[in-house]
């Protein structure tokens, strides 16, 4: 149960800061880099949350599974991006669809999204060796 809440709350506090960098910031770092940074563990910490509910006890390898699978929904959120999809979903008008599927493609955003799984990855590991 601790596990449970321990990611849910990051998910609740990565989220708050992920809410604060939407409306206060406009800069070239902070919102696009360091916010795709934070995006795929917040995802992460939201995925091991949910899936602690059917698993109570999520083990390293189904953490580095959910971790994979968070890299890879950012990269094919980011890759719709080369494409008019949100124009095509008939959202391009829509300022929230805009901010959380975005609407530009960037190579350094899948930079961002590799090194925030990068820095989950290392975290875990070291976690879990900690705990042994």
């Amino acid at each position: 149960m601790k596990s449970i809440l321990r990611y849910f709350l990051a998910f609740l506090g990565l989220l708050a800061i992920e809410i604060c960098i939407a409306i206060f910031f406009t800069d070239t770092f902070i919102r696009p880099i360091l916010g795709d940074f934070l995006v795929v563990i917040l995802v992460y910490c939201f995925l091991i949350s949910v899936s602690s509910l059917f698993y109570p006890r999520p083990n390293f390898h189904r953490k580095k599974f959910i971790l994979l699978a968070t890299l890879l929904f950012a990269i094919g959120v980011e890759t719709l991006q080369a494409f008019p999809f949100i124009k095509m979903i008939g959202l391009e008008e829509n300022r929230i669809a805009k901010i959380i599927l975005g609407s530009v493609f960037d190579w350094w955003d899948i930079l961002a999204y590799v090194l925030g799984v990068i820095v989950v990855y290392c975290l875990e590991y070291w976690y879990e060796n900690l705990r042994q």
